[in-house]
């Protein structure tokens, strides 16, 4: 069987928990390579178990981040790249409509926002507010802008909830990828208080919030500029979005998302109050 024409990178750092359920839904793809980040686990070793190629990145604390860094140097034989997380895989739908979009010699989109099918606190949710990735890249016409994001304290080696830039049109796909997080749920309140700092450094940043929301989905940018924010995406996800048919899990994600955008607003409000050493002190 002829294998899909597309690239697979998949980011990872100790990610020995997730990394072989995600290869092994990609067989039809023609290649996959593992950028890892330096594993004390055995993530790297199961990779290349399952056939994939495995790369190291360090980061120098500098643009690029890794997601940049592997446009720039990944060695990869197909123009079209697929970028996931190892917690992340696609469904069947979404890689049938991929091997139609990378075959096509016509196509002339350039970059494919992805919507999320998602798992929280064990639960796949059907329904509240959608996800959507900037995941499906053709290499030369996508690139993450240096905005001056690697400058602030909170600031790590991957690029997170800002979109690359795309010279091109940008299409979406109406299959999923799956984000099926094994962690347990407090994991998942750590890295939103650190995203909420990332997020409240750009916030009080007015120049930055501009160029950053510039460079998020079209979803992104409207929602970036919603006022009271907390209350709108509960009413958004719950009720609007049908939450509720979640059940509890549906409830639980809409407060917790909630609670994430109050802490971006308190953080931000704090940043301006004080300034920066207050955070960067803590």
């Amino acid at each position: 069987m002829r294998k899909i024409p597309a690239s697979i990178l998949i980011q990872t750092k100790n990610e020995e928990a997730s990394i072989e359920r995600c290869l092994a839904a990609l067989s039809d793809f023609d290649e996959i390579i593992v950028v890892d980040s330096n594993s004390t686990d055995r993530t790297a070793e199961l990779a290349a178990a399952r056939g994939a190629t495995v790369i190291n990145f360090t980061w120098n604390g500098a643009y690029p981040q890794k997601k940049q860094w592997q446009l720039e140097h990944a060695p990869t034989r197909h123009p079209w790249i697929l970028f996931l997380d190892a917690d992340e895989f696609p469904s069947q739908e979404l890689i049938e409509e991929i091997a139609v979009i990378v075959s096509d010699p016509l196509e002339r989109r350039v970059a494919f926002d992805i919507p999320i099918s998602y798992h929280f606190a064990g639960k796949v949710l059907k329904h509240g507010h959608r996800v959507v990735k900037r995941s499906l890249l053709k290499r030369g016409f996508n690139r993450y802008e240096d905005t001056g994001l690697v400058n602030l304290p909170v600031m790590t080696e991957l690029e997170v909830h800002y979109q690359p830039e795309a010279t091109g049109e940008v299409g979406r796909t109406s299959g999923l990828l799956a984000h099926h997080d094994l962690d347990p749920v407090r994991t998942w309140f750590d890295r939103h208080n650190k995203y909420s700092d990332w997020e409240a450094y750009i916030h009080a940043d007015p120049a930055m919030r501009r160029s950053v929301r510039s460079s998020k989905s079209l979803q992104g940018q409207r929602f970036d500029v919603v006022p009271f924010k907390p209350l709108a995406f509960w009413v958004y996800s719950y009720i609007v979005r049908a939450g509720f048919l979640d059940g509890r899990a549906g409830l639980d994600y809409a407060v917790a998302l909630a609670s994430y955008y109050w802490q971006i607003g308190l953080k931000t409000r704090e940043l301006q109050q004080y300034g920066r050493r207050l955070a960067e002190h803590a």
